[in-house]
């Protein structure tokens, strides 16, 4: 007979070859297991039935046990329509089809009992329902039936064909029916379904599709929820102790002169006590003989390049070189600054390459890179070119690391034929540790929570279009004392002509008020030529201007602490985390900053619980968890992020506990049976197994 989880959709009754093709295209479903392992949004109470007299109010939905006492077909001047009257001990009513006609009144059973589910309308006393859900009761009651009514999600393609969530129902019905316990093999051990109360998994399924209570709703989906969060957090876990034992790691066994000179004379600044407890984590990683893949989060303004620098010295002091990647020309070059400005005097070489450094300049870099003259170098995703040759890698700092793809950073794996580098990534957007340890399990990961001694929190004001005046004029005082500007307008893809025509505008009017000679103002925008976008950032940095006029293309990269007022156009477009990472554009400085959030008067339930959360902290984490409960995971993350995990019932903002549980639970197991080797644990490893072969594995790559 076969499994019946493994037959095509195509061949279960009631699909064929064209619904089948329709659902694989519209739902990704190509088997029954699909079918089966998606389920029910919500369910329809149908636990009672009402009489016909009792029911009356116009709209409301209605469930009824009534016979059915006549069936016409009527024929109208442009379709046909099927009337049916049902009545029960109390009364009669009418139920009325506009649509499939044909195959309606074949399942229509003269004198049959039907369960009878819809919404009611009322004409002159009339009752009526149009296109009711019916279900043949068989025998002297209605046992048979489910008392909760499970509700699919459909498409407007599929809904047109015939597979709405009332057919999905019936298929979902006909699998089960075949379905054995034997096909739906138990997955977990035993020690974790009693200490976590959990059904077995076939229960849970059977369940979760035909319940007869909203308990048993909870049950199974209680189960189900753990099996996606657990088996996710025991692939990332058990992948990272595989690549622990399988690749090994340059030792950084030795702290030398550079770390030694650089900490002792060359140190702008006291490091704060996160930035040092930070470094002897990875530290300790480094002197391992494993291969290091370590996140560094840490809010804007926390010092972490300080942190990437310090371990970068490490890596030359034991005879590797270091490479530090950016997402954007920009921020690049201002690593390459920072850093070059940091190791002056210590005769320490710095390259530079991203995708503009052509010609004989690039040669100059590849051959350096290649014969070891260079031991840092800082660049874009160009260092990731096959032409990019290092003399020994031996650690690559990746900054704003989301904006990479997985494939792109995988790259970085090559470029030590002998000895995998360690990789330390690093993020200034925070993020809540709930996410971070499903996104990112496989990593380690090290957080600064302390901003430098002397910041002041920037002071964020929310201001109605109305207050336009009141903003200029302060403008105007913060330009006197000698400070500078931002002015950030939206730019989302889909409207972009139209958003650099806002900006356009807004820039001419900004030239308008703050008029040259006296002002100057520069401009930043994405259609900009790198040349170009260049100089204007560095007419900012130089104080030539005193206002910068940008779309969001000044998130990452600027860092001019002279700047201390940041202003934010159309504020309810942006997403709190990009927010956030505007306001941290400011305040980098000892003087007190502002974030000014200007709106319209119409804003969004959503887009006013952004602004009341910007205005209420400047803390990122706090931040966080409010844009993971506003957006969703795969917002904050970006569209790049292929390592996010998508569940079909596991929320990460209400079922956080559940998430640390599983983890919990996976790291205890892999504690003390890294491969699952012993005989209680075989039955996760073949789970496991099944679980490689359905997901990419991609958790081996940071």
């Amino acid at each position: 007979m076969g499994n019946i989880l493994d037959r095509p959709i195509e061949f279960i009754k009631g699909i064929g070859p064209h619904r089948g093709k329709l659902m694989t295209e519209e739902l990704g479903f190509r088997t029954a297991e699909d079918l089966i392992f998606s389920y029910p949004f919500r369910y329809v109470d149908k636990t009672n039935f009402s009489n016909i007299s009792d029911i009356g109010r116009e709209g409301e939905y209605v469930l009824l046990k009534a016979k059915l006492t006549s069936i016409k077909e009527i024929k109208g001047q442009r379709q046909k329509r099927l009337v049916a009257i049902a009545k029960d001990k109390t009364g009669y009513i009418e139920l009325v089809w506009f649509k499939g006609v044909s195959w309606v009144v074949k399942m229509l059973v003269p004198d049959a009992e039907f369960s009878i589910y819809g919404r009611l309308t009322v004409f002159k006393g009339k009752k009526t329902i149009s296109h009711p859900e019916m279900e043949m009761i068989t025998g002297n009651n209605s046992a048979g039936l489910p008392t909760l009514d499970p509700v699919y999600s459909s498409t407007e393609k599929l809904t047109k064909i015939g597979i709405d969530s009332k057919a999905r129902k019936r298929i979902i019905r006909t699998i089960l029916s075949e379905l054995r316990a034997s096909e739906i093999p138990e997955n977990l051990p035993s020690y974790i379904t009693s200490r976590m109360g959990l059904l077995p998994r076939y229960e849970a399924l059977i369940k979760i599709h035909a319940p007869k209570s909203m308990d048993e709703v909870n049950e199974s989906i209680q189960r189900l929820k753990f099996n996606e969060i657990f088996f996710f957090q025991l692939s990332m876990l058990y992948s990272k102790h595989k690549r622990k034992l399988k690749f090994r790691g340059p030792i950084f066994d030795k702290i030398g002169d550079n770390f030694t000179n650089f900490y002792n004379t060359k140190l702008p600044f006291e490091l704060t006590n996160a930035q040092k407890r930070v470094i002897k984590e990875i530290r300790a990683d480094l002197g391992s003989k494993y291969q290091m893949n370590r996140m560094l989060q840490g809010d804007v303004g926390s010092g972490k390049t300080m942190v990437a620098l310090l371990c970068m010295l490490i890596a030359l002091d034991n005879g590797y070189q270091a490479v530090m990647l950016a997402p954007t020309q920009i921020l690049a070059q201002q690593h390459f600054t920072s850093l070059k400005e940091y190791l002056e005097g210590t005769g320490i070489r710095v390259g530079f390459l991203t995708g503009a450094v052509k010609g004989k300049e690039r040669k100059i870099v590849l051959d350096y890179l290649k014969n070891g003259e260079l031991q840092i170098i800082v660049g874009t995703h160009a260092l990731m070119e096959d032409s990019v040759v290092f003399k020994s890698l031996g650690l690559a700092v990746i900054d704003e690391q989301h904006r990479f793809g997985v494939v792109q950073r995988s790259k970085l794996w090559t470029k030590n034929p002998e000895l995998i580098p360690h990789i330390l990534v690093m993020t200034a957007t925070p993020i809540p540790r709930t996410l971070a340890m499903t996104v990112y399990g496989d990593l380690d990961v090290s957080v600064i929570d302390e901003l430098p001694p002397g910041r002041k929190p920037v002071k964020t004001v929310h201001m109605y279009e109305s207050k336009r005046y009141q903003l200029i004029e302060f403008m105007r005082e913060e330009i006197k004392k000698g400070r500078q500007i931002y002015v950030v307008y939206p730019l989302i893809e889909e409207s972009e002509t139209l958003d650099l025509q806002n900006l356009q505008q807004g820039y001419e009017q900004w030239r308008d008020i703050f008029k040259p000679p006296e002002f100057q103002i520069s401009v930043v925008h994405g259609r900009m030529k790198a040349a170009e976008k260049d100089m204007e950032m560095k007419r900012f940095v130089d104080k030539v201007t005193q206002i910068m006029v940008a779309t969001t293309v000044i998130e990452v990269g600027v860092n001019v602490p002279n700047a201390s007022v940041m202003v934010i156009e159309n504020t309810e477009r942006f997403g709190l985390s990009q927010l956030h990472q505007l306001r941290g554009r400011v305040g980098r400085g000892a003087e007190q900053s502002f974030c000014i959030l200007m709106s319209g008067v119409k804003i969004s339930n959503v887009g006013k619980e952004r602004i009341q959360t910007m205005v209420g902290t400047t803390d990122g984490f706090k931040i966080a968890e409010a844009d993971l409960r506003l957006r969703g995971p795969g917002d904050i993350m970006g569209t790049q992020q292929s390592g996010i995990a998508r569940f079909e019932l596991l929320s990460l903002v209400e079922d956080k506990n559940l998430v640390s549980t599983a983890r919990n639970i996976a790291r205890q197991i892999l504690d003390n049976d890294p491969l699952l080797e012993h005989p209680q644990n075989e039955i996760l490893h073949k789970a496991l197994a099944d679980y490689f072969r359905k997901n990419k594995d991609w958790a081996r790559i940071s």
